[in-house]
């Protein structure tokens, strides 16, 4: 495997775990000759673009005793290999997909390796093997054909009218503003019930996750009919959402925490990858406990870009901040609460004005602000989270999403590479949100404090993930 020419060395230079990687490229050579690295720019379905790292090449296939080459391309991510490449089939122009549980129309693959992936017990050449062990079962390819319903001229017509991305189609037709909420309890009906009240939506689908112990409330929105509101228990209802809410729980009697959260992982497991599939181009928006360890679940088991898995972190306290801050303090800008859902989160200020049309920053604490932002945080002592109050915010986030709104929430995200932070960790920062994910604002010098409490939360969380199995 040749990884000397300029272009490779200059994306693999950009992968955090470049040594790591280089070692795994050999194996993959070792054992699959035949796949070849090259460089490419993926596009996201969110339109953002990275310069990433390719393996193209054929597996071979035995089917009815008959061997065929199946054409496949991975991508692999930057954080890869602690993160699933993407596969993809790549048809040849006399080649049909196939779809079955194992491949979309899009030529995206689906495998159980892919959901569990977990570095190193997971690889490319075992997720290779796996493939072509699926692809023999139920072949995902096969030639054009004449026969009934399978004019060609018909499929390349349609085939023409897709445009094949990072596990979107994207058709000529207005997306309509479908979003799912995921879960029931309190917590999924407020979060209903407030998207329903907030947000011009067309169609709202509850799904009732019966493995959570937050279920329950979706027999009384049957029973009343509300208007734009489906209430199903099988999760293709969910198909084209552009949100995609989640507040299931399944909190287990172990005495251990990690064994508590371990139970809603594992019951992650068995909803994220489908509600992926299902809506490639939706904002995931994660609400269940705990958040920001949830979110990087999600993210971890959805193959989704880190840009469109979100949880709602901070962004009730990041509101009631900027409430207190203008009404009370009589200051008008901006504030965000940043860091872990707990006890060491941050205030942080902007230091542009509500009214500017400036792009908001992060101003560096200074003496003038940070007694005004340790009074306002005092101030908002107390005030628990309720939640028709945490359903009002998600609702206020789903709103950006879908009004493409460029408002700037604290939202848990991919925190790494942000001031410094190195780990592969979820917090809550300043984002952009709008149609196509969240945008972080660039991150500053915090004061010594502020940034201890940030730095023990990256070591507790990095610590807990590194318990669970994913």
């Amino acid at each position: 495997m040749d990884l000397r020419s300029e272009t490779v060395q200059r994306i693999l230079s950009k992968y955090k775990f470049h040594d790591v990687l280089v070692g795994e490229l050999k194996k993959i050579h070792n054992i699959y000759p035949g796949m070849k690295p090259s460089t490419g720019t993926y596009t996201f379905s969110d339109g953002t673009q990275k310069d990433l790292l390719k393996l193209t090449g054929n597996i071979p296939v035995q089917y009815e005793g008959r061997s065929y080459n199946f054409p496949i391309q991975l991508w692999l991510m930057d954080s890869f290999p602690f993160a699933p490449p993407i596969c993809l089939l790549r048809p040849t122009p006399n080649m049909v997909i196939r779809e079955s549980k194992h491949v979309d129309a899009r030529g995206r693959v689906y495998l159980p390796g892919l959901h569990n992936w977990d570095y190193p017990k997971s690889s490319v050449v075992g997720l290779l093997g796996e493939m072509t062990g699926k692809f023999e079962e139920d072949p995902p390819l096969s030639a054009k054909t004449t026969g009934d319903n399978k004019d060609p001229h018909e499929l390349l017509a349609f085939v023409s009218n897709l445009q094949i991305n990072d596990g979107g189609i994207r058709h000529h037709d207005l997306p309509i503003n479908k979003v799912s909420v995921i879960g029931g309890g309190d917590l999924g009906m407020a979060t209903a019930m407030s998207i329903l009240s907030k947000c011009k939506v067309d169609k709202l689908i509850f799904i009732d996750v019966a493995e959570s112990s937050t279920k329950g409330g979706s027999t009384d929105l049957e029973i009343f009919s509300l208007p734009k509101v489906e209430v199903s228990r099988d999760m293709s209802a969910s198909a084209g959402s552009r949100v995609v809410v989640v507040t299931a729980n399944a909190w287990s009697s172990e005495q251990s925490y990690v064994s508590v959260v371990q139970t809603n992982v594992n019951l992650y497991r068995g909803i994220i990858p489908n509600l992926a599939r299902l809506s490639p181009n939706a904002v995931m928006l994660i609400a269940s406990q705990p958040v920001d360890i949830m979110a990087h679940v999600a993210w971890r088991q959805s193959g989704l870009p880190p840009t469109r898995v979100i949880g709602a972190g901070c962004n009730l306290d990041s509101e009631r901040l900027g409430h207190i801050l203008d009404i009370n303090l009589n200051t008008h800008r901006p504030a965000w609460v940043i860091g872990e859902l707990s006890d060491n989160k941050v205030p942080v200020m902007s230091n542009t004005g509500l009214s500017s049309s400036v792009q908001p920053e992060i101003s560096a604490g200074s003496s003038s602000t940070k007694p005004l932002l340790d009074r306002a945080f005092d101030m908002m002592k107390n005030r628990g989270q309720r939640s028709w109050s945490v359903g009002l915010s998600v609702a206020d986030i789903t709103n950006s999403v879908l009004t493409d709104k460029k408002k700037t929430h604290s939202v848990s995200t991919l925190a790494q590479g942000w001031g410094g932070i190195g780990a592969e960790v979820f917090l809550s920062l300043p984002c952009i949100m709008g149609s196509g994910g969240s945008t972080r604002l660039a991150g500053v010098s915090l004061g010594q404090e502020e940034d201890s409490k940030l730095r023990d939360s990256v070591a507790s969380l990095s610590n807990l993930m590194s318990q669970l199995r994913i």
